[in-house]
């Protein structure tokens, strides 16, 4: 779930928090940064038991409109238990290990805030994505599976209340939401009629070794600063390194770092992956600023034989 590039964000707004503190400390740091790794994955089944909970809606409303003698609107629809029985949804809402892992970890946000469900439940249902389900007389997995991607993604996704929601409660998870929500749809479009309930339950990390380069590449970036800042200054004579914009300065220093910490990380790779992140959460002109510094470094750390890269995908 959690790629290096996530990493290396996790790690970038680590060093942040602490430069702009007093009294944080490397320590303490580093217990927050597995924290915030780990606070991804409860926010991935908050997204779960969202869905969970609004297949439970669905069945209430379903159940109030058959014993009503009063017209419906799902009268109109050929099958209005179709949303409730969608093969896809019931996947999700029947899997016991992810009913499990909500109960142990006492995941229950959303029966303490039922307004949310209305409300994501009455988008839902006034969406020309769900007219256009129920009113269809076919059925099969893949529409099922289409339905509820095009819900996630135009609906429940781009919501704005349950975007606040998840800011108030943890501040570490907005630049967390965009990276869950890729990773819920992309699951339901992979999504199968034979998948396994721990298909819907992935491991955060993909190796054990993910973590290890997280925590080394925090505690070598903040033990080795000074020596990191020199190296920028020397390759920046117009500028001051105050004037070198924090951001562009932290991203700078973790790609020095693992330059010259990381020898199975391929430099190409550190280059790129550090732009991409700049252009995300920088400015501008960052990119460009932080690739000619870092082109400078490689060459030089080359002829000083400093750069020592070994294994697969150096070429």
């Amino acid at each position: 779930m959690l790629t290096r590039r996530h990493i290396r964000v996790k790690v970038m707004q680590c060093i942040y928090a602490l430069t702009h503190s007093q009294d944080d400390t490397l320590e303490k740091q580093v217990k927050f940064l597995k924290y915030s790794v780990d606070s991804m994955y409860t926010l991935y089944l908050l997204m779960l038991s969202l869905l969970v909970e609004l297949q439970k809606r669905a069945e209430e409303q379903a159940d109030i409109a058959a014993k009503s003698y009063l017209g419906n609107v799902s009268d109109a629809y050929p099958d209005r238990k179709k949303f409730v029985n969608n093969r896809v949804l019931l996947q999700i809402a029947d899997n016991k290990l992810l009913l499990e892992e909500l109960s142990s970890r006492k995941l229950n946000d959303w029966y303490l805030n039922e307004e949310y469900i209305r409300l994501i439940y009455k988008e839902v249902v006034e969406s020309e994505y769900y007219t256009t389900y129920m009113t269809s007389k076919t059925s099969s997995y893949e529409e099922d599976k289409n339905l509820l991607a095009d819900l996630y993604k135009n609906v429940i996704a781009p919501n704005e209340k349950i975007y606040d929601y998840f800011e108030d409660d943890k501040l570490t998870w907005v630049d967390d939401i965009p990276i869950i929500n890729t990773f819920v749809l992309k699951l339901i479009k992979k999504a199968k009629p034979d998948a396994t309930e721990s298909y819907f339950l992935p491991e955060l990390l993909k190796e054990d070794d993910d973590m290890v380069y997280a925590k080394q590449l925090l505690t070598k970036t903040l033990l080795n600063d000074a020596e990191y800042v020199k190296e920028i200054v020397g390759k920046t004579p117009n500028w001051d390194k105050d004037r070198i914009a924090d951001i562009d300065g932290i991203l700078l220093k973790m790609a020095i770092c693992e330059l010259l910490n990381f020898p199975s990380i391929p430099e190409k790779v550190t280059i790129n992956e550090f732009l991409e992140i700049a252009k995300e959460y920088s400015t501008p002109k960052s990119s460009i600023f932080i690739n000619g510094i870092l082109d400078k470094l490689v060459r030089e750390y080359k002829s000083e034989g400093k750069l020592k890269k070994i294994g697969r995908g150096l070429l």
